[in-house]
């Protein structure tokens, strides 16, 4: 009932919010909220306050009581060793008390074991919400990418209309022969396909991104546009970005936590070694009959059987099968196998620094250069459309021109966005709060 109660209210936020277009923030805490590898941390976490607070409850005393009833029927040995049939009856209850006076230090490092996993969860917890915004990004801008592309497609589409209804004149006027008219019906064709396939591509986009929000019913669902304007961006230098990077970094920080816990877990396996007291109290009273005999009544017998104790146990550990011994190995080994967790952490945070800044350095150069190069070409289009209009060029050279624009806009679009792209990946994974 409780999830049929979630799905309801999830889809009655998601179809009203997909009536406007999605921001990249409202795109991230959406995803972040729903995100099921994110709401699995969260029950890790509270799982690790489920832990502290047991560990802390070794504080504390132990206290119970029990009460039993007994029969005895048939055929016993009596007191002048003879057997006759006796029926006996035993009534008892007490209650008894333990306080751990000295566990050997047990309780005090079961909490701080428990503490320091409940550290690591919470950065666990911190670093797959990074990886839900990572990725929501990447579909964000990919989103974004196919939309250009597809309005690049229009436009291309646009310009064939043009061409191929003025072809239409001029072989209505005797000027040009029918092949180039069926040239620019072949081209106009191509064109369209074009642009059904990058309205296509731009659909799948945001089913893709839909899917990282975990929404289903996609009708409706768009998003907003962002700057696109980032080659003036001024990057640090790759060290710099490195440092800050690991000073933020929510998985490496989590693998330090767990090099804190199994170094707490070592330090729990030692308490096996050592003495543990604790102080014992109990309290009680028995009612006994037997058959054939004068028992005394029921209240007597309580008074009269009620009885108090109280004592001290000491537990010293001697030789316990190499089991603590072995508990500590393990521990040990969960220690270095921590470590080499943090090293794998750092090394795979310096490759996403080192991927991002570099393929921006590269896509920066890139747009720089096809920006250049898609000037030119669109100058080239132009003078050859001139030409072409005043039948100075032949439809193939027209044609060939357009395709070299085409290709020199395309480029550009994808260096702009490749750049964007690992920009703000490295601005999450150095400032995240700048996204």
């Amino acid at each position: 009932m409780k999830k049929s109660l979630f799905t309801i209210s999830m889809l009655m936020a998601v179809s009203s919010a997909v009536a406007s277009p999605w921001s990249l923030d409202s795109c991230i805490s959406y995803a972040v909220e729903h995100s099921l590898q994110v709401r699995q941390r969260i029950v890790e976490v509270r799982q690790g306050n489920v832990e502290v607070s047991s560990a802390k409850s070794g504080y504390l005393p132990t206290l119970g009581a029990q009460v039993s009833q007994g029969w005895n029927i048939g055929r016993g040995l009596t007191s002048d060793n003879t057997y006759a049939d006796r029926n006996t009856s035993n009534t008892q209850w007490g209650v008894n008390l333990s306080l751990p006076l000295f566990d050997g230090l047990s309780t005090p490092r079961q909490v701080a074991y428990a503490k320091a996993s409940l550290a690591a969860a919470l950065q666990q917890l911190e670093a797959v919400r990074d990886n839900v915004t990572l990725n929501v990004i990447a579909g964000y801008l990919q989103v974004l990418y196919q939309k250009e592309l597809h309005q690049e497609a229009l436009h291309q589409e646009a310009l064939s209309s043009y061409e191929l209804t003025r072809r239409k004149a001029l072989l209505e006027a005797g000027k040009i022969p029918e092949i180039d008219m069926l040239e620019a019906e072949s081209q106009l064709a191509q064109d369209r396909m074009s642009v059904a396939t990058s309205a296509n591509d731009t659909r799948l986009a945001l089913v893709d991104l839909a899917q990282l929000l975990y929404i289903d019913d996609i009708d409706g669902f768009d998003i907003e546009s962002i700057d696109t304007d980032m080659l003036a961006l001024t990057m640090a230098p790759l060290a710099e970005l490195y440092a800050r990077a690991l000073g933020r970094s929510h998985a490496v920080a989590a693998a330090r936590a767990n090099i804190t816990a199994a170094e707490r877990g070592i330090d729990v396996a030692k308490t096996g070694y050592i003495p543990r007291l604790s102080f014992n109290a109990g309290i009680g009273s028995s009612y006994y009959t037997v058959s054939g005999f004068s028992n005394e009544p029921f209240g007597r017998q309580m008074r009269n059987n009620y009885a108090t104790s109280m004592g001290f146990s000491l537990s010293i550990p001697i030789f316990d099968g190499l089991q603590t011994r072995n508990q500590v190995n393990r521990a040990k080994v969960q220690k270095v196998n921590a470590e080499l967790q943090l090293d794998q952490a750092e090394q795979e945070l310096m490759r996403q620094v080192q991927q991002a800044y570099y393929q921006a350095d590269g896509a920066r150069a890139r747009l720089a250069a096809g920006e250049t190069a898609r000037d030119a070409a669109n100058k080239a289009f132009e003078a050859m459309q001139e030409k072409y209009s005043v039948g100075r060029a032949t439809p193939t050279d027209y044609e060939q021109a357009k395709s070299k624009a085409l290709t020199a806009t395309t480029q550009a679009i994808q260096a702009r966005y490749e750049l964007i792209l690992r920009t703000r990946i490295l601005d999450f994974l150095t400032t995240p709060s700048l996204l």
